[in-house]
């Protein structure tokens, strides 16, 4: 039996005792118990409590699942890859398809330790931080993207993970592929933003690391005290490859100014950020700075970049509009998704006006 939707608990501790003893279940009665970690709009984060130590289990969503998206045995690849780098990831546990057997979640699922701290999301989160503290925060988040971006792919193994050559090109037709896959209605402003990204594709100069492809402070858990948090670890790898580094950064600008864009206020209402004015974040600039001075390079234009990211996440709200639809959500808020696509499309366009492609941003990241 199934107590929450999507993972079976009793099948879960039925495995863990087969591959995995050293787990072995100790909680009230010999039971897991399970709960939806919030936050996640795409794969299905479950914490996993009553075995030696807090678990935590991903599997892709429970219906509509786009060809290339929701890699498990990708995310688990990379996540254990990265251990022992410079970027902070939870240790891995084991990757499993249990399609056939359907003895837990009846997909390719993974398993790693829960890292304690903190998800900051909602505005109401800060409160529990210095403004200080979220300052420092804020310029390690950019930091750790360098670092990231620093990791040699054959030095951990992910030489292979990818095909940096060609990447923005193929990233354009594959979320236009996704977007393709999950129409439902007119979306005009964002077909447009798609045609002027294919019109004004930059040339990548050579540049290629380690993407993580959603990079955001709600992608990363934070711990320590309230004058001097840190980045305990960065989570959900599933869009991870080999590629250009700038949309990263890109991706943290959009999320970095979200609340502008799609009419946060700055209360607790749910939306996209917990950064707001006068909680003592940075501004971007200051992000952008820190990571060009960690990656020993100029700070880069990332006119294109920018808008890429508006594209993408509106790519990405138009498929779980499209699940919702079709009630193959689970949790709360997602009534409200579609509403953020157009705005997210008008945005895009905003950062690309020009006529002509951009040059090749200078420096190294």
């Amino acid at each position: 039996m199934t107590d929450v939707p999507g993972l079976d608990t009793a099948g879960l501790r039925a495995w863990l005792e087969r591959e995995h003893p050293e787990l072995t279940v100790t909680g009230r009665g010999g039971e897991l118990e399970a709960s939806v970690i919030a936050g996640g709009r795409s794969n299905l984060t479950y914490r996993v409590d009553g075995a030696r130590l807090p678990l935590v289990v991903r599997r892709p969503p429970l219906g509509h699942v786009l060809s290339t998206a929701h890699d498990m045995r990708r995310e688990h690849r990379v996540v254990t890859a990265l251990a022992g780098s410079p970027v902070p990831v939870p240790r891995t546990v084991d990757v499993v398809d249990d399609t056939d057997r359907g003895e837990v979640t009846g997909t390719v699922f993974f398993v790693m330790e829960h890292v304690a701290g903190t998800v900051l999301s909602r505005p109401g989160q800060n409160s529990a931080f210095t403004a200080g503290g979220l300052h420092a925060l804020g310029l390690e988040l950019a930091r750790v993207l360098a670092d990231l971006h620093a990791v040699d792919p054959a030095a951990v193994g992910l030489a292979d993970f990818g095909r940096p050559d060609g990447y923005l090109g193929r990233q354009l037709a594959t979320w236009r592929r996704q977007y393709d896959a999950s129409r439902s209605r007119p979306q005009p402003r964002l077909d447009a933003l798609q045609d002027r990204l294919a019109a004004s594709l930059p040339d990548s100069g050579g540049r290629a690391g380690i993407v993580h492809g959603d990079y955001r402070l709600d992608n990363a858990i934070v711990a320590g005290p309230p004058d001097a948090p840190h980045v305990a670890a960065v989570l959900d790898w599933e869009m991870a490859t080999l590629g250009d580094p700038l949309v990263d950064l890109g991706m943290l600008g959009l999320y970095w100014d979200i609340r502008g864009l799609t009419g946060g206020d700055g209360a607790d209402d749910g939306a996209l950020s917990a950064v707001v004015p006068g909680a003592g974040y940075p501004e971007f600039a200051e992000l952008v700075a820190a990571y060009a001075e960690r990656a020993g390079a100029a700070p880069p234009d990332l006119a294109w970049y920018r808008a890429f990211a508006a594209y993408k996440l509106a790519v990405i709200l138009e498929g779980i509009h499209y699940r919702y639809r079709a009630g193959e959500t689970v949790g709360e808020g997602f009534d409200r998704i579609g509403a953020l696509v157009a705005p997210l499309a008008e945005d895009g366009l905003a950062h690309l006006p020009s006529r002509t492609p951009p040059t090749t941003p200078a420096g190294r990241a």
